[in-house]
């Protein structure tokens, strides 16, 4: 993918130059910093800190290039993820791939193990009985869009403001965002708590009368969920503080400690103890011994040079964030969304299509947080960069993510076709659902490497502060364009769950033999294309002058 800007070595660094000039005015008539001097070959560099007082000097005649564990902004904090790592070099494509590899690595694994702890939930619960397992089943449906993906999209927003923020030096503004965070999230958790209380009679008014039991136990599943919610939303900020200062190790190992213990709870609660109810109540310790552990991790091990004390300027501007927060929901939720819309859809088409319509929606799930680690590691690399009004070196990052996507889409798409026989084994033992989800896996492959530049795509615009475009474009893909023809094709054609994952011109149920472009990576086309375009015109000097903004209003 080629980028809007990016002509030449010669006009990357006179863009540096003007948007530093810029920047530099900004900061000093806001009294944040010394102005910048900006110099192609002279004597010295000089980089903004968090005091505004301290600089980092290159000695004349002498160019310290820092590496990983090098600290670049005077001691204040140790820079481990290299802003600077190529402060007065052009990186190499291979340098940029190994940091954005080593960074996506960490998040792959948190994402994952906090995807499973649902998942411990329904597999603990189905040992009960069918009902149980249905219940368990529609409450972490519930929870996950009505809250856990709610804070998710939200605490993004944090994905532009702290690395930004971390990238320019200003690293109690990075405590600040993450305060004015919390105190927004813990607003948003009362209307949340609201309708969880109120789950049962909802889900009552929605479920069929033959399913009321189902629909009572779901509900009183998510009364006792109401109780971790505000440790969840207290996690999820903080992961987005950490991630922006480059600690992608912390959460890591919080989740490692956290999803085993989640594991055991589920067995002596719901096993040995107390049954259904014990599966939400382990739910609840998890989700508050997270957040302990990332507090505690914040305090005595790492993280703590951004925090700076409790300021009451987090009661105030808060539009700024809210400007990038509920776009961020909106891109996060559409997708999400349409997974549940389809699911839901499957249920009328039978138990065989809506079990592997559910074996599908794990299986891409889990896949899913590979890009999405991708895309969350290049953000933050490109903000954190962006905030260090180092135009050129995000422009490239943005470049070299396009293919690592590139890379990380086909591992996908040939993980899922060569073992296509084998992943729904892992989920379920009927044959019916095992060749159902065989057959379906090849399209779902094709929707892995779409899915890996969408992510891609929606990682830049998180750097640079576009959350609106991806929102806007999102909807569009998902409910204008992908839902009506899958469920088009599943219901009017006939095509049954075949149709909610494809869109064909010939399709013979009987053979399998499907000559077909997946329905739902309709969708996904969409947004990759959309958003390529325009990230491509995407003017990066405005870009850098409105994070400068952000930094001087604080």
């Amino acid at each position: 993918m080629k980028y809007h800007s990016a002509t030449s070595d010669s006009q990357q660094k006179q863009s540096d130059i003007n948007a530093n000039q810029t920047v530099s005015s900004c900061l000093f008539n806001c009294g944040q910093a010394s102005p910048i001097q900006t110099s192609d070959n002279n004597a010295r560099d000089m980089i903004v800190t968090s005091k505004g007082s301290k600089t980092a000097e290159r000695n004349e005649g002498h160019d310290i290039l820092p590496n990983e564990t090098t600290s670049l902004l005077d001691g204040d904090t140790p820079f481990t993820y290299g802003v600077a790592d190529h402060m007065h070099r052009s990186p190499t494509w291979r340098e940029e791939f190994k940091v954005l590899l080593k960074s996506s690595g960490p998040l792959i694994i948190t994402f994952v193990l906090q995807y499973s702890l649902p998942i411990a939930s329904i597999a603990t619960v189905g040992r009960i009985g069918k009902i149980e397992m249905g219940a368990a089943s529609l409450a972490s449906m519930s929870a996950s869009i009505t809250g856990y993906v709610v804070y998710t999209g939200l605490a993004s927003s944090l994905d532009t403001l702290c690395s930004q923020a971390y990238g320019a030096g200003r690293f109690h503004l990075v405590g600040l965002h993450f305060q004015r965070m919390l105190c927004f999230l813990s607003i948003v958790t009362l209307p949340i708590a609201a309708l969880w209380f109120l789950a049962t009679r909802i889900l009552l008014a929605i479920v069929p009368a033959e399913e009321e039991e189902t629909a009572r136990l779901a509900g009183h599943y998510l009364r006792i969920l109401v109780i971790g919610t505000p440790a969840y939303a207290t996690f999820e900020a903080g992961k987005r503080y950490l991630q922006a200062q480059s600690l992608f190790n912390a959460t890591m190992y919080i989740l490692l400690v956290c999803a085993p213990l989640n594991a055991l709870m589920h067995y002596l609660f719901v096993w040995r103890l107390w049954g259904f109810v014990g599966a939400p109540v382990a739910v609840v310790v998890t989700h508050n011994l997270m957040a302990i552990l990332l507090i505690l991790y914040i305090r005595f091990s790492d993280g703590y040079q951004c925090w700076g004390g409790f300021d009451r300027s987090a009661f105030s501007n808060w539009m700024p964030m809210i400007k990038l927060a509920v776009p961020g929901l909106i891109m996060l939720l559409a997708e999400f969304l349409a997974y549940e819309v389809l699911t839901l859809s499957a249920s009328r088409l039978g138990s065989t299509s809506l079990a592997a319509q559910s074996v599908l929606a794990s299986i891409t799930t889990i896949m899913f947080q590979v890009p999405f680690s991708m895309s969350v590691a290049a953000s933050t690399r490109i903000g954190i960069l962006v905030g260090a009004r180092k135009l050129s070196n995000a422009m490239f990052t943005a470049k070299v993510t396009t293919a690592y996507a590139a890379f990380v889409g086909l591992f996908n798409f040939l993980f899922m076709v060569v073992l296509k026989g084998y992943i729904p084994r892992v989920f379920t033992h009927d044959q019916d659902v095992v060749n159902l989800v065989s057959n379906i896996l090849p399209l779902c492959a094709v929707y892995q490497v779409l899915d890996a530049w969408a992510c891609h795509c929606n990682g830049i615009l998180r750097a640079t502060g576009r959350q609106k475009i991806g929102g806007i474009v999102g909807l569009f893909a998902y409910y204008i364009v992908g839902l009506p023809i899958s469920i088009g094709t599943g219901f009017s054609a006939g095509w049954g769950i075949f149709g909610l994952w494809t869109v064909s011109n010939s399709l013979d149920l009987n053979r399998c033999e499907l000559i077909l472009v997946q329905g739902i990576a309709i969708s996904l086309g969409f947004v990759f294309v959309l958003e390529s375009i325009l990230i491509y015109r995407i003017s990066w000097t405005k870009v850098l002058k409105e994070a400068d903004k952000r930094n001087c209003i604080g």
